[in-house]
């Protein structure tokens, strides 16, 4: 799970590590029912901390879940970014993205589930996955990988796309998850102007194994 800056004393982690077992307990409660209406008393006996602990870090249960699905998002931008270090083709980034979203059904499904249900609001937000892939949209349209005009336009056409897709594998578990994700990787790199032989090409590339 994401972490920021070690604490530098004893209280120090102590409150970081307070806040963090509040954010995974409502990351626990997303991922299991979508309910945010479950009370701070409960929370704070999910996440084994006192009552009164909550407000030394939120001020409301709805800043709480904020904070939760900004941490799922990071989380998710972080096991992409191990395994797509050193590629260099905008396309292929794109493209290796859904793949690895695709996979990550089966591997960590609290964390899809938590994207299926809350990604739509943060297709442009300032952290986890927009900042990413608005990056490699802005590289591939700059080096004329991709042809599309705007960078921000084409992040909303493939965040939905690939929230579709996470949907899709949640909900038929028996589809093949790697086939339907270049199938719809594909489809994206067509719509972003990737020539069709290629953009079939890129999709089938092998994916980097987790180091």
């Amino acid at each position: 799970m994401p972490t920021s800056a070690p604490p530098k004393n004893r209280f120090e982690r102590r409150r970081a590590e307070t806040r963090q077992a509040l954010v995974r307990a409502a990351r626990q409660i997303l991922a299991e029912t979508g309910d945010t209406s479950a009370s701070i008393q409960a929370i704070a006996e999910r996440a084994d901390v006192g009552f009164g602990s909550f407000y030394n870090h939120f001020d409301s249960k709805a800043d709480l879940f904020d904070a939760a699905v900004a941490d799922a998002l990071e989380e998710f931008g972080q096991v992409i970014d191990e395994r797509v270090e050193g590629m260099e083709d905008p396309a292929e980034l794109v493209a290796a993205g859904f793949r690895l979203a695709a996979r990550m059904v089966d591997s960590h499904p609290e964390l899809m589930r938590i994207l299926r249900d809350r990604g739509l609001a943060q297709i442009h937000s300032k952290r986890g996955l927009a900042p990413r892939a608005l990056r490699d949209l802005e590289r591939g349209i700059a080096s004329g990988r991709f042809a599309c005009a705007d960078a921000t336009t084409a992040l909303s056409a493939m965040g939905g796309s690939l929230l579709s897709l996470v949907a899709l594998r949640l909900a038929r578990p028996d589809l093949d998850g790697d086939e339907t994700a270049s199938d719809l990787a594909e489809m994206v790199l067509r719509m972003l102007g990737v020539p069709p032989d290629d953009a079939h090409e890129v999709t089938r590339r092998a994916l980097p194994n987790p180091t």
